[in-house]
Formats: structure tokens, sequence, C-alpha cells
């Protein structure tokens, strides 16, 4: 009960304690703003999601689009009377998110990776391995949608599973792209702001220490959980295992993956990128075996789920990022163990891309005010840089919304029977696995 209670405490009350921060503004700005309730939305909607499945799953599996369409509404329409550009911007990010998801979706989901071995904690503390550096070369997105669905058949015969995903979020899906720019979309931001492409690589250190912590700390928790299923399960896993020990089937779609990564370099023409994106995925369709699909299990309906939800989100965080764009810079924050907690804490609910950036600003005028002009990357300090960069990729792990990835996992482990925990259920592991690790992180690398 109290392990609940606190899970409660982190995701909502430390955003509430931080929007009255942000609402404290001078007096004679002239940057549109929103009044305090108009977070209400956002708030209403994170806590639909994390609250009406626990009361009535089968309710919010029918109707969990009518709930973000409710909330969104309204905040669509305060938005278009406050400043209607602000809309057309977010609906032109939520386009070129979901597109991005849903191409990387769809060419994941016609590459069949056989793995003829057990899922045993050495196995898939292999698999979250590679799939923590993956996600550095071809994003957390690419890297979660290529492996997720291996890892799942490989782990079909246990009963004990929960965790293995859980810390497939934590590692594959967010800490993992903290090296390149081709990670997380912060730190593509960033790249296309100035940081130099290589720079990202002076976290490597943050990430070894991260991945490593967890990854000890999975094998042991898969080595007691493995010793729960019984023999008779292993012993018809073993029976029907395939022949080969590695096969991939559906090659063909790392080119089509490549060609998707490959876009985020292309010139900034309107909508050119998304263009590219979307052939991909259309040739993926077209040049992929109907049955390497079907042994996928592939269907439409995570991303389906993923894309109302987060159109909701979209919407009905505009007051509330509007807000910390005004008022970021009265938060107080200058040193760089601020930086990484306030960063990463809204980064976990909010979209991590804006906030970056607004970080990043509140950064250069922290680095003006005080006179400083050596050690600096695109005009911030880089202790400050490395905090905000960190902050921004690691506590994306958080929450189900803190990153792209995350819900889509949920979804995919949810098609194929695996009971993932609640909103509130996977903040209970985050919680009690994430933040004494950032409190680590920050000790060794922000105090």
């Amino acid at each position: 009960m109290f392990y609940g209670t606190y899970a409660r405490i982190v995701s909502i009350g430390l955003l509430l304690l931080l929007l009255p921060s942000l609402a404290m503004a001078s007096e004679g700005s002239h940057t549109v703003d929103f009044p305090l309730w108009s977070g209400v939305f956002f708030v209403g909607l994170l806590l639909c999601i994390a609250v009406i499945p626990l009361i009535n799953g089968d309710w919010w599996g029918r109707y969990f689009g009518l709930v973000s369409l409710g909330l969104a509404i309204p905040a669509a329409l305060l938005v278009i009377f406050t400043e209607w550009t602000l809309l057309l911007h977010v609906l032109q990010e939520y386009i070129s998110f979901i597109i991005l998801l849903g191409s990387l979706f769809i060419i994941a989901g016609g590459i069949v990776i056989r793995v003829g071995a057990q899922g045993t904690p050495m196995l898939n503390a292999i698999f979250l391995l590679i799939g923590s550096v993956f996600a550095s070369l071809i994003g957390t997105t690419g890297a979660s949608m290529v492996l997720l669905r291996p890892l799942i058949r490989a782990n079909k015969w246990r009963r004990y599973v929960v965790h293995i995903y859980i810390f497939f979020i934590f590692i594959v899906s967010n800490i993992g792209g903290l090296l390149t720019p081709l990670g997380d979309p912060p730190l593509f931001l960033g790249f296309l702001r100035g940081v130099p492409f290589f720079w990202t690589l002076r976290l490597l250190p943050i990430w070894a220490l991260a991945i490593g912590i967890l990854l000890i700390l999975f094998f042991a928790m898969d080595s007691h959980f493995v010793k729960k299923e019984s023999k008779e399960r292993a012993r018809r896993a073993m029976e029907r295992l395939p022949e080969k020990k590695l096969e991939i089937k559906g090659r063909i779609n790392f080119l089509f993956l490549l060609l998707v990564i490959g876009s985020f370099f292309l010139p900034p023409i309107p909508w050119l990128r998304e263009g590219v994106m979307i052939a991909a995925a259309g040739l993926s369709v077209y040049f992929t075996e109907k049955d390497l699909r079907e042994e996928n299990a592939f269907t439409y309906h995570p991303i389906r789920e993923v894309a109302i939800l987060f159109a909701g989100i979209f919407v009905t965080m505009v007051p509330v990022l509007t807000m910390l764009q005004v008022h970021g810079s009265q938060l107080g924050v200058i040193a760089p163990w601020q930086f990484f907690w306030v960063s990463g804490l809204l980064s976990s609910f909010l979209d991590n891309a804006p906030t970056y950036l607004v970080f990043m600003s509140t950064a250069q005028s922290v680095a003006h005010a005080q006179g400083i002009l050596s050690g600096l990357v695109v005009g911030v300090p880089e202790a400050l840089l490395k905090a905000i960069s960190a902050g921004s990729v690691l506590m994306g792990a958080n929450s189900y919304i803190g990153n792209g990835p995350n819900f889509m996992v949920k979804a995919i482990c949810e098609e194929n029977k695996v009971r993932m925990p609640s909103f509130f259920g996977y903040m209970a592991w985050s919680t009690g696995i994430l933040i004494p690790l950032f409190l680590f992180v920050t000790w060794i690398f922000f105090g």
C-alpha cells in the first residue's frame, strides 16, 4: 500500500509542485502565456491513463479514444483562442512523431529473428545489452521494435516475465539511446542546434554506469524468477526449439530501417523526411512476405492505440509546455544536479524534446548571467549540457508516457498476452529501481 502511494506522489505530485513555480511570471512578458488552471487537461488525461484501467480495464479498452478526445478538444479550443499557431505547431510535431513511430513499427514488424535457445537470464541479459547498443545506432524506437518480438518468443515458455519487459523499457527504449543524436529526439534536436555529432560520446561513462548496474540487477532478478518455473515447462520448451541457433528473415527491412534513419539528415524541406518514412513503410509492406508478419503476430492495434492516446497528450500538454518555456528561467535552476533532475522529471511526463530545448536556453542564460566564456558548447557550459542531455534521456523511463517507445512496448506485450503493470504499477518499478540509480548518477557525475 505504501509503495503504491509513493508511486502516485512521484508521478503526479512532482508535476503539480512544479507547475505553480512555472506560473510565477514577471509581469510585462510579451510572450503568449496560459493560466495555471489550463494544465488541468493534461493532468486529467494523465490521471485517466493511470486510474481508469485499474477500475475497469474493459471499459477503458473500448472508450480510451473518447476520453483522450474529450480532454483534447477543450484544450485545443483554449489554445486556439490564445494563440492558434501553437496548435498548428504541435499538430505538425504530432504528425511527424506518429509517422516516425508508425514507420519503424511497420518495418520492424517484417523482421523475424528466430533464436534457437530458451529465454534464460544470460540470454535475456545479452538481448538487453545488444539493445542498449542498438538504441544509440538506430534509435530507441527502432531497437525496441526490432528486438522486442524475438525476446517475447524466447521467453514464451515462462510464466514470470513481466520484469523482463520492464527492464527492456528501462534499457533499450530509453537509457541505451544516450550515446548519439540518433538515439533519442532531444539529442538529435541538440545536434540540429549545433551540438557536435560525436559530443554525446562524452556521456559514455554515465551510459556505462547506468546500463551496467541495470544489467547486473536484471540478471540477479531474472535468475530468481527463472527458478520458479517448472522443470516440465522447461523440458517442453526445449523440445520446440528450432534447429538453427539464430535465423533472421525479412532482412530487406533493415534497408528500409536505414532509409528511415537516413531521412533525419535530409535538408529541412517541409515533409520531405516524413515522406521518406512513409515510402519506407510502404516498401516494407510490399516486399515483406505475409507469413513473416503473421509469425510476428503483427497487427496495427498497438500503433492505433499509441496514436490515439498521444494525440490527446500532445494537445493537452501545450499549455504546460508553454508555461515552462515562458517561466522556466524563474525556477532558480543553476547547478548541474538541478538541471539533471528538473529536465528529467519533466521529461518523464512531457515531451522530452522541447523540454531539452527549454533547459538548453535556460542554461545559456545562466552562462551569460555568470559571465562564463570558456568550456561552452553552443553557448551552454558543458557540465550543464551533460546534465540536461542525461536527464532528458534517462528519465524518459520513469513512466509509460516518458518516451514514445515505452507505450508501444506495453501495447505489443499485452497483444502477446503479457500482463504488463498499470501506469502506477510501472511507476512503482521505476521508482524503486531507477530513482536510486539516478541518485547515484547524480552523486557520481553531477554532485
